[in-house]
């Protein structure tokens, strides 16, 4: 027969063990990017807390360009509803579309199309870095790109090519996409769009284009196509910033970007998506890494990645 004290002391532990905070998860997230101008293709950087960030398969690329230009730069990946992760990326500098691919790991990826978006748009010039965002409320994928098409916009065409506003294209499969549409024109070049799903509605952060005015701005809309909020003063005071993306970390919002000029990444944080803290010194990214897209992963997804040492750098199903 037990002792009444050890019995008691036995269901203290059991009690202690029952109702003791959890252990706290460690995140699964990654950063898709490139190297130089994305001439070797996908890299990947894997990171627990959002803040320290290491590159994947010692920094070789998961799968390389073949169409367009030959380039993958600005790599923007998305989960599908049923678990296929599409990338879109801007293959070349004149391109009048982007490229795709998909995959059901992140390491395999399916064979390289081009996406010829602005092939019958007259005197498109190229298609940069298109942005990947599923739309929840349609069950539509839209991909948000920076064109410029000289004379559509007068009051701000330099005589160059470089006048651009943000147009975007919807697909439900990949294979039958809608014709480009004006998304958002702020009155002046803006490039490097990015959607984000925030406070109900969505947010666009992207950055100004003109000269002496390179920084990050954010307008919000209700859903696609609904109007867009003026943009207001830039989020954050850092100049020569460019290809934003944002990443959940359990309460906050990080937001990450490329500190193009000075060869560094930068980042900010926020709990409510309006107001920025620039936390670029807590930061830690591999060194030369450009930009693409920060998200989060299921352990299924992470672990293997993670264990992944093959130096190969062109895999396909």
């Amino acid at each position: 027969m037990l002792h009444a004290a050890l019995i008691l002391s036995m269901l203290t532990v059991a009690s202690q063990s029952a109702f003791a905070d959890p252990e706290p998860e460690q995140g699964c997230y990654l950063f898709s990017y490139f190297r130089n101008n994305g001439e070797d293709g996908l890299h990947f950087a894997s990171s627990s807390d959002g803040l320290k960030w290491e590159s994947l398969n010692d920094d070789k690329s998961f799968t390389s360009p073949t169409v367009g230009g030959k380039l993958m730069s600005d790599p923007s990946i998305v989960q599908g509803p049923d678990g296929v992760f599409h990338m879109v990326w801007s293959s070349g500098w004149w391109d009048l579309g982007f490229g795709y691919a998909s995959s059901r790991d992140l390491i395999h990826w399916s064979e390289h199309r081009l996406i010829p978006v602005n092939q019958d748009v007259a005197g498109a010039k190229n298609t940069w870095a298109p942005d990947l965002f599923f739309d929840q409320v349609n069950e539509q994928f839209v991909i948000l790109f920076a064109t410029t098409i000289p004379g559509r916009f007068p009051e701000t065409d330099n005589g160059g090519d470089h006048n651009h506003r943000m147009y975007w294209v919807k697909t439900k499969d990949f294979v039958t996409f809608s014709k480009p549409e004006l998304a958002f024109d702020p009155g002046y070049n803006c490039i490097d769009a990015t959607l984000v799903k925030m406070n109900d509605g969505i947010t666009m952060i992207f950055k100004d284009e003109r000269p002496g005015h390179k920084r990050l701005h954010v307008t919000t809309a209700a859903g696609i196509g609904k109007p867009w909020s003026a943009p207001g003063e830039p989020i954050l005071k850092r100049d020569w910033v460019e290809g934003p993306t944002a990443l959940k970390v359990g309460p906050v919002w990080r937001l990450y970007f490329d500190c193009y000029k000075d060869g560094h990444y930068g980042a900010a944080e926020s709990r409510d998506g309006k107001s920025w803290t620039d936390i670029t010194d807590k930061l830690q990214m591999p060194k030369g890494m450009r930009h693409g897209t920060a998200f989060s992963v299921s352990p299924e997804i992470y672990a293997p990645l993670l264990k992944y040492k093959t130096t190969a750098t062109n895999l396909k199903n």
